[in-house]
């Protein structure tokens, strides 16, 4: 089918979006209508196309007990991520980011929890690598390769009206990812900031979902990887589903994310 996404335009000028206040962001949005496969029951791999869809049922039962997740989730995700990639150490970094399709009552009330809107990579290179080395432990040596991974389980059971869109990233060219910053604001306040990257529409890209997500199960993508002989990052971002029927629940998910090291 075709989806519009929400491709951000080539301005040529400095760029910002927020958690919070978008009425302040400086990006200018450049939709195109695009193919996307619904990949359900098709194998990936998080080193070629650069996600995969994983069974994964969690303890938790209530994700928005914060302090579940701090003590038991963050555990599970530390151990999903091993197992999928065989790193030597892995570090769960936040306590993860809860968002609302905003038909729901809590889009927008918590902490950063709208769908993200405009295709973007969390992290650049750049951050990626800053954020590598801060969440390395002291006592290893240099690890000879690290990689960010985002774990995102839809919470509210299928079918999901806003799923995300996930670019594929072997068709993705490092001139269509452009440097942004990205802004945590709160009540009107920026309280710090790192560069992201948006993407600029390319005919080449190739986008892809999963229908009838379960809480069972998540996709797990990378947003950086320092081995160029690996895929690197996915942009993604959330779509209307013209198949979800009229009143569908509005979609909620909760994004895990995880540095990997190898020594």
């Amino acid at each position: 089918m075709d989806v519009e996404i929400a491709y951000v335009a080539r301005t040529g000028q400095p760029m910002a979006y927020r958690a919070n206040d978008s009425s302040r962001d400086t990006i200018a949005l450049a939709a195109r209508t695009m193919p996307i496969t619904d990949m359900r029951g098709v194998q990936t791999s998080l080193d070629s196309q650069g996600f995969e869809l994983t069974p994964h049922t969690s303890a938790i039962r209530d994700f928005g007990m914060i302090s579940d997740v701090q003590d038991q989730h963050r555990a599970e995700i530390t151990a999903l991520i091993t197992g999928l990639t065989q790193a030597d150490l892995v570090v769960v970094t936040g306590q993860g980011v809860r968002r609302f399709a905003e038909r729901s009552q809590l889009s927008g009330q918590l902490d950063n929890s709208r769908p993200a809107r405009f295709a973007h990579v969390d992290v650049s290179s750049r951050t990626a690598l800053d954020f590598s080395h801060r969440s390395a432990p002291a006592d290893r040596p240099s690890p000879r390769r690290s990689a960010h991974y985002n774990v995102w389980r839809a919470t509210s059971g299928m079918p999901q009206d806003v799923p995300l869109a996930l670019c594929d990233a072997r068709s993705v060219s490092p001139d269509d990812l452009l440097p942004a910053q990205a802004i945590f604001d709160r009540d009107g306040v920026d309280l710090w900031s790192f560069e992201g990257l948006v993407l600029a529409h390319s005919p080449r890209h190739r986008w892809h979902w999963f229908s009838d997500m379960t809480p069972d199960e998540v996709i797990v993508f990378k947003t950086h990887d320092s081995d160029p002989e690996r895929a690197c990052c996915v942009p993604h971002v959330a779509f209307d589903n013209p198949l979800a029927p009229p009143g569908t629940p509005p979609r909620a998910s909760i994004e895990m994310r995880a540095i990997a090291y190898w020594f």
